[in-house]
């Protein structure tokens, strides 16, 4: 892996110039995963713990508040490691605080919470990746989250996943295959999230980093064939996909609480249909994503 200083170029939502404040830093997963993106050369600036400002965590101040953070550290990017039953005022509080870029990881966040806080974020143009999401990461520059950088290596290949560790596997068998990425999304696998399918390939559409986007869904919900529909219609560069939940049986969730299938609606095996009805090659295993993105690469 390339480190940060030597890998030029934008990339979509997080790069070298990113400047991350941790919120709940001080916790175990927090402080945990502070260290990690930390080690990866991410430019984590400030960590917040009510009642905890002045205290540091691997040599960041700690603030009691996001707005100190912004406002001492000039932090535009939270990554937010709080409790379920606080994840929505942590994250109106960075909103509020003038943050444009909160991923949150938190586990459990209440729907109802979801309800209120996404338009609220949307409605001040704030991009939330989340919740229950690994985060993101552009190999080489910087990630914001949980993802474990070994497995990433720069290139153009662009990731958008409603999974954590199936991420993982595809992009180290992507890795093996010597196409790197360019920037890897999680987005979660609730049924209110931040930033959809839809919402991130017109992204992966405009950055010239990337020549190719890989789709890892799963069952549940038409987020797949949505983006199914926009792959043969505007995004203009290859797309191959990865649907998980192929024995997945109807009525039964299956990981994620968005991984549901109702009737004949959301199957795997209708999902991928739909996309291989628009030209769109779905793997059936991660190594064999990693073969056909390299003949979409030809």
């Amino acid at each position: 892996m390339l480190p940060p200083s030597e890998v030029r170029g934008l990339s979509i939502l997080v790069d070298a110039g990113t400047r991350v404040v941790v919120q709940g830093i001080t916790g175990n997963e927090g402080r945990f995963h502070t260290g990690h993106m930390v080690r990866y050369g991410t430019r984590v600036v400030a960590g917040v713990t009510p009642g905890k400002g002045g205290q540091s965590v691997e040599g960041i101040p700690v603030y009691d508040t996001v707005a100190e953070a912004v406002e001492e550290r000039q932090a535009d990017t939270s990554v937010v490691f709080v409790p379920a039953g606080f994840a929505m005022d942590a994250m109106l509080e960075a909103a509020d605080a003038g943050i444009a870029l909160i991923v949150c990881i938190t586990e459990g966040v209440p729907l109802h919470d979801m309800l209120r806080v996404r338009p609220l974020l949307a409605a001040q143009g704030i991009r939330l990746v989340g919740p229950n999401c690994p985060g993101l990461i552009s190999p080489g520059k910087a990630k914001v989250g949980i993802m474990p950088g070994d497995v990433f290596t720069p290139g153009p290949v662009g990731m958008v996943s409603r999974s954590g560790t199936l991420t993982y596997e595809v992009a180290q068998h992507l890795s093996a295959a010597g196409l790197g990425q360019s920037t890897v999304v999680g987005i979660g696998g609730d049924p209110i999230i931040g930033s959809s399918f839809m919402d991130l390939l017109p992204l992966f559409r405009d950055d010239p980093e990337t020549q190719l986007i890989v789709l890892l869904g799963e069952i549940g919900g038409t987020a797949e064939e949505e983006a199914a529909d926009y792959a043969v219609g505007e995004l203009g560069k290859p797309m191959v996909a990865y649907i998980a939940g192929f024995s997945a049986p109807p009525g039964k969730r299956m990981g994620h609480a968005g991984a549901i299938v109702s009737g004949s609606e959301g199957t795997a095996a209708s999902k991928a249909r739909h996309l291989e009805d628009r030209g769109v090659p779905v793997a059936r295993t991660p190594a064999e994503v990693a073969r056909y993105a390299r003949e979409a690469m030809r």
